[in-house]
C-alpha cells in the first residue's frame, strides 16, 4: 500500500490533563463491587477502553471491557443484543472501526440501534472518540458525549455526566494515560491510515509476542511480499498502542546510512548530549539502560538487507518492530511473524471502503482475482471508485491481459497483478495521457524514487508537459491519487517533490512501451541527467545531486549511448563515488560503461583516457594496485609514443601510474615518476594551478613512504598554504594537505604542535565531509596517533576503536584505510588495552594484508611485526622472536636496508632478544600511498 505520510501525534486542545506513568492498568486488589458497565470497544479505540474503564473503576464501577468485532455474517442486531446478556449497562464507544465500514451499512446501524434500545430502554449509552461526520443517524441519536474536544479531566466529566454519575474527576496517580497525550518522544511515524481494515488477530498476537518476550529480545519482524501491507500494519500498531510506550521513533530502514541519521536524530529528543558523531552509539547505548525512558519501542520500516542495519538494535526493555521482505532475519534473534495477504472478508470490507459504490459481490469477486493483495486491491478499487467501469468488465480486461506476454515480470511474480496492472495503465493511457508519459519517462529510470526536478528537465516531445510546472504537478498527483507512484510532498504540502514506482509496477511499464518507442522515452531521459549533471564533482555541496543522478545512469541506457550526450554525467558520478568511499558502486559502473565505450570509441579518445582515470582511481582505493598498473602503464606508453612532449592527459597517466607504484611498493620508481609529474605540472600548468598543486601532495607522499619525512614535510607546508589561497580553507583537498602536514610534524619529532593540528582538522573534516567519510576517518586516524605520541594513550586506544567500527561498518574489514585503522588499534590495543585482544587484532590485520597485498608488501611484513610485538606482550616470547627474525629481512627485501622501516624491524627485533621494556618498541605504521 501507499506508505502514510509522517504523522504528529493526534493533537487535543490544551487544559486541564495529567500525564500519568505506566502501567497501562492499575494493579488493584479485585474489581469493585459497584454496579456494572460493559465497555464496549473496537480495535482501533483500544487504548480509550482502557482509559475508560480505568475511570469508571476509579468511581466503584465495574467495567469489563468487550472487544467489538463480530463476523461479518453475523446480523447486527442479533451482534449488539448480545451485549446485554452480561447485565448492567452499555456502553458504546464509538470509533470509526466500530461501525466496520466496509462491512455495515448506516442504513443497517439505524435500524439495529432502533431496535436494540428499544427493546433495552435504559441501558445503552454512548461516548464519540471518532469525528460526528462518522456517526450513523442512529447513533448520533443516542446523543454521545464527544471525548476528543478537550483534556482528560474535561473527558472525564463528560463521561461522567453521560452515565449519570458526579462528574468529580477521581483523584490518584497511575491508571492508563489519556489517548490524546502523545507519548514523551514521538518520531517519523506515519499518518494513520483512515481505511485501515481487519488484522485484529494479527496486531493483538504482534502485541501479545513483544509483551511476553524476554527482557531484551523484544523484537518482532513482520515479514511479507511486497504489497502485502507491512507497512500500514506498522503504523496501525503504533497508533493503537502508542499509550504503552514513552518514546515511539520510526525509521525508514531500506537505506542503511539514512536509517543511521534517523536512529542518531533521536539522540537530542532523548535530551543526550554528545558529539555528533557519537550520537548513534548514546542513543542504543540509553535505550539498552532503559534511561530516561524506559517503555520505548522502535520500528525499522522496510529493512530489506538485514546485515546493514541489525547493528541498530537495541536490547532493554523496549520493543523493536521491523518489516522487511527478507526472512533471514531468523538469524538476529528477532522472532518472524508472517503477514499474509487479507482473508476474503478483510478484502471485501477493504475494497468497500476504498470503493463504496461497489457491492459486497462485487468486491468478493475482485479480491478473488487479485488474489487479496493488499496493495493491489488498495490501487485497483481506488481507479474503479472514480471509474465508470463495472467489475464485470474490469475482470474481462483482466481475463484478456493474462495472455499478453507483456503481462509477464518475473516466474515468482503473480500473474493476476501484471493483468490488473496492464488494466489499470492502460486505462491511464487512455484518460490521462500527461500522466501515462509521465509514467513510461519514470520506467526508463531505476525503480524507486525520482526527483521531479529531473522530471521537469526532460525536453523534446515531452515539454508541453514536463516544462508546464502545473501540468506536470497535475499529472503527478493522478498517479499518486490511483496509487501508481508514492507522492513525496515538500513541507508546507504544496507540491510533489518526488515520486516512488514500485520495482514491478516500473518493469510493467517499460515492458509496454513499444520497441519503436523507448529510444524516444530514453534518450529524453538521457537528455535530462545530463542537464541535471552540476558539472563539479569535487564540489560536496554537489554530491547530493549525483547520489540522485547516478542511480539512472545503466536503465536510462547512457552507460551503452554516444559518449558525447552522456560522458559528462558517467564521468562525474564515477568521480562521485571515488570521492565519497562508494567503492563497489563506481567500479560496478566504470566496468559496464567501459563495455559500452569500447564499442564507440578508440582506445585513446579522451574520454576513454577520462574514464580510465576514474575506473584505476576506484580500483587503487580498494587496494588493487596491480591491477591498475596493468591498465595504467600501457596507456601511457601509448601516450608517449605518440606524442612525447608532456601534455595533461600524459601527466594525469604518469600521476595514475606514480601512485600505483606507491600501492606495489616500488617506492623508488614512485618517487621519479612523481617528481617527472611535477615538473612537468609546473611547465603546463603554472605554479598554483589546481593540478601541479595534487602533484606537489602526491610528491611529498612519494617522499614521506621513503622515509624522507623532513623534505615531504617542507613541500607539505607549501602545498597547504597554496591550496589555502586557491581552493579556501575549507575545500576536500585543502584540509587533506592539513591532514598530511600534521602527519608530517608527528613523524619528525613535533608531537605537539601535530596534535593542535590535528585537532582543528578533524573538526574541518566534520564540517565539510561529516564524521563518516572516508577522509573524515583518514583525519581521525591521525588524531589518535597524535594523541598516542603525546601521552595520552587510553584517549587514543579509544577513539581508534570508535573509528575501526565506523570503518568496517561503511568500507568492510578489508578495504585499505580499514586496514590501516586496525593496525593502529593493534599496537594501542597491546599499550593500553588487553594485550590477548591485540594478538587478535594483529593477526586479522596481517593475514589481509597478506591476502590483499602479497606476503612479501612491507605493509603485510610490518603488519607480521606488530604481531610479534602483541604476541610477546602476552609473554609468547618464542613466536615473538620467531616472527621478528622472519620479519627483518623480509621488510630489508621489499623497501632495501636502510629504509627507517627496516632498521624499526631490526631494532625491535633486537630489543625483544635482549628482553627490554615495551616502550623500547618501534611500531610499524602503514601510511597513505
Amino acid at each position: 500500500m501507499a506508505q502514510p505520510a509522517e504523522s504528529t501525534f493526534p493533537q487535543r486542545p490544551t487544559g486541564g490533563t495529567t500525564r500519568v506513568p505506566r502501567p497501562a492498568r492499575p494493579v488493584r486488589p479485585g474489581p469493585p463491587a459497584g454496579p456494572r458497565v460493559t465497555v464496549s470497544v473496537a480495535g482501533d479505540s483500544r487504548a480509550w477502553g482502557d482509559w475508560i474503564a480505568d475511570r469508571l473503576e476509579r468511581h466503584g464501577l465495574r467495567a469489563p471491557l468487550h472487544h467489538w468485532d463480530p463476523p461479518a455474517a453475523m446480523e447486527l442486531r442479533s451482534a449488539l443484543g448480545g451485549l446485554t446478556l452480561s447485565g448492567g449497562r452499555i456502553l458504546l464507544v464509538f470509533s470509526a472501526g466500530y461501525f466496520q465500514p466496509g462491512v455495515r451499512t448506516g442504513r443497517e446501524w439505524d435500524t439495529a440501534l432502533a431496535a436494540v434500545t428499544a427493546a433495552h430502554p435504559g441501558r445503552f449509552t454512548a461516548v464519540s472518540v471518532t469525528d460526528p461526520g462518522n456517526l450513523p443517524a442512529g447513533a448520533a441519536a443516542l446523543g454521545p458525549a464527544q471525548l476528543t474536544e478537550a483534556g482528560a479531566l474535561h473527558a472525564e466529566r463528560l463521561l461522567l455526566r453521560r452515565l449519570g454519575l458526579p462528574d468529580t474527576p477521581a483523584p490518584g496517580p497511575g491508571g492508563p494515560r489519556f489517548p490524546l497525550d502523545a507519548p514523551a518522544v514521538w518520531g517519523g511515524v506515519p499518518r494513520r491510515n483512515p481505511r485501515f481494515t481487519g488484522r485484529a488477530a494479527l496486531l493483538a498476537l504482534i502485541h501479545r509476542r513483544l509483551e511476553r518476550s524476554v527482557r531484551g529480545a523484544a523484537v518482532c519482524t513482520l515479514l511479507g511480499m511486497a504489497g502485502v501491507g507491512k507497512t500500514q500494519l506498522a503504523a496501525e500498531y503504533v497508533h493503537r498502542f502508542a499509550t504503552e510506550y514513552d518514546v515511539v521513533w520510526w525509521v525508514n530502514a531500506g537505506d542503511g546510512d539514512r536509517a543511521r541519521r534517523k536512529m542518531a536524530a533521536l539522540a537530542p529528543e532523548l535530551g543526550l548530549r554528545t558529539r555528533p558523531e557519537e550520537r548513534l552509539r548514546a542513543v542504543v547505548d540509553a535505550l539498552r539502560r532503559g534511561e530516561p525512558h524506559r517503555r520505548w519501542l522502535l520500528v525499522l520500516d522496510g529493512a530489506d538487507d538485514p546485515a546493514a542495519v541489525a547493528d541498530l538494535l537495541p536490547s532493554g526493555s523496549g520493543h523493536v518492530l521491523i518489516t522487511s521482505r527478507n526472512s533471514s532475519w531468523d538469524t538476529y534473534n528477532t522472532l518472524l511473524l508472517p503477514v499474509p495477504v487479507f482473508d476474503r472478508p478483510e478484502s471485501v470490507a477493504f475494497v468497500r471502503r476504498r470503493a463504496p459504490r461497489l457491492t459486497a459481490e462485487d468486491a468478493g469477486r475482485l479480491a478473488a482475482a487479485l488474489e487479496d493483495l493488499p496493495l493491489l486491491l488498495d490501487q485497483t478499487a481506488g481507479w474503479l471508485n472514480d471509474s465508470d467501469m463495472s467489475v464485470t468488465r474490469y475482470l474481462r480486461l483482466l481475463e484478456g491481459g493474462i495472455g499478453n506476454a507483456r503481462t509477464v515480470v518475473a516466474d515468482d511474480f503473480p500473474m493476476t497483478f501484471a493483468a490488473a496492472w496492464t488494466a489499470l495503465l492502460d486505462r491511464i493511457a487512455e484518460t490521462a495521457p500527461d500522466a501515462a508519459e509521465l509514467l513510461r519517462l519514470c520506467a526508463v529510470l531505476a525503480p524507486g524514487t525520482v526527483p521531479v526536478d529531473l522530471l521537469a528537465r526532460v525536453r523534446g516531445d515531452f515539454t508541453p508537459v514536463t516544462g508546464d510546472h502545473r501540468r506536470l504537478q497535475d499529472a503527478l498527483r493522478l498517479l499518486a491519487r490511483y496509487s501508481v507512484v508514492e507522492a513525496a510532498e515538500n513541507a508546507a504540502g504544496t507540491e510533489v517533490e518526488s515520486v516512488h514506482l514500485h520495482r514491478m509496477v516500473r518493469l510493467l511499464v517499460r515492458e509496454g512501451i513499444p520497441a519503436t518507442e523507448r529510444e524516444r522515452y530514453a534518450g529524453a531521459v538521457r537528455g535530462a541527467l545530463a542537464a541535471a549533471d552540476p558539472g563539479s564533482p569535487d564540489e560536496p555541496a554537489h554530491w547530493p545531486a549525483y547520489a540522485a543522478l547516478l542511480p539512472h545512469l545503466l536503465p536510462s541506457g547512457a552507460l551503452d549511448a554516444d559518449p558525447a550526450e552522456t560522458a559528462g554525467p558517467v564521468l562525474h558520478c564515477l568521480r562521485y563515488a571515488y570521492l565519497t568511499g562508494a567503492q563497489d558502486t563506481g567500479l560496478a559502473l566504470a566496468r559496464r560503461a567501459e563495455h559500452g565505450w569500447r564499442r564507440l570509441l578508440a582506445e585513446d579518445h579522451p574520454r576513454r583516457l577520462d574514464l580510465l582515470h576514474e575506473h584505476t582511481n576506484l580500483l587503487r582505493a580498494t587496494g588493487q594496485y596491480a591491477a591498475c598498473e596493468a591498465l595504467d602503464r600501457p596507456a601511457l606508453e601509448r601516450l608517449l609514443g605518440r606524442r612525447g612532449t608532456p601534455d595533461a592527459e600524459i601527466l594525469r597517466a604518469a600521476a595514475g601510474l606514480a601512485a600505483d607504484l606507491r600501492g606495489l611498493a616500488r617506492l623508488q620508481e614512485a618517487l621519479e615518476l612523481s617528481r617527472y609529474v611535477l615538473d612537468g605540472s609546473r611547465q603546463t600548468f603554472g605554479e598554483h594551478d589546481p593540478r601541479t598543486l595534487a602533484a606537489q601532495n602526491n610528491l611529498a607522499v612519494s617522499l614521506r613512504l621513503l622515509g624522507a619525512h623532513d623534505q615531504a614535510r617542507e613541500l607539505d607546508e607549501r602545498t597547504l598554504l597554496a591550496r589555502r589561497q586557491v581552493l579556501g580553507p575549507g575545500h576536500p583537498w585543502t584540509l587533506y594537505s592539513e591532514l598530511h602536514h600534521a602527519t608530517d610534524l608527528r613523524l619528525t619529532g613535533r608531537i605537539d604542535q601535530a596534535l593542535a593540528v590535528q585537532e582543528r582538522n578533524v573538526r574541518g573534516h566534520q564540517r565539510v565531509l561529516g564524521a563518516d567519510h572516508p577522509q573524515s576517518l583518514r583525519a581521525g586516524h591521525g588524531l589518535a596517533l597524535c594523541r598516542r605520541g603525546a601521552g595520552q594513550g587510553e584517549r587514543a586506544r579509544q577513539g581508534m576503536e570508535a573509528l575501526l567500527d565506523r570503518s568496517v561498518r561503511l568500507l568492510g574489514r578489508r578495504d585499505p584505510l580499514t586496514l590501516m585503522i586496525a593496525a593502529g588499534f593493534g599496537c594501542l590495543e597491546r599499550e593500553s588495552g588487553d594485550p590477548e585482544r591485540a594478538v587478535a587484532v594483529a593477526e586479522r590485520t596481517y593475514a589481509a594484508y597478506r591476502d590483499l597485498l602479497g606476503a612479501a608488501h612491507p605493509y603485510t611484513v610490518g603488519s607480521d611485526a606488530n604481531h610479534a610485538l602483541a604476541l610477546l606482550a602476552t609473554g609468547d616470547r618464542d613466536a615473538a622472536l620467531g616472527s621478528l627474525a622472519r620479519a627483518v629481512p623480509a621488510m630489508e627485501v621489499a623497501v632495501g636496508p636502510g629504509h627507517p622501516w627496516t632498521l624499526d624491524l631490526a631494532h625491535n627485533a633486537r630489543s625483544a632478544d635482549a628482553d627490554l621494556p615495551p616502550y623500547q618498541f618501534r611500531d610499524f605504521e602503514p601510511l597513505t600511498i
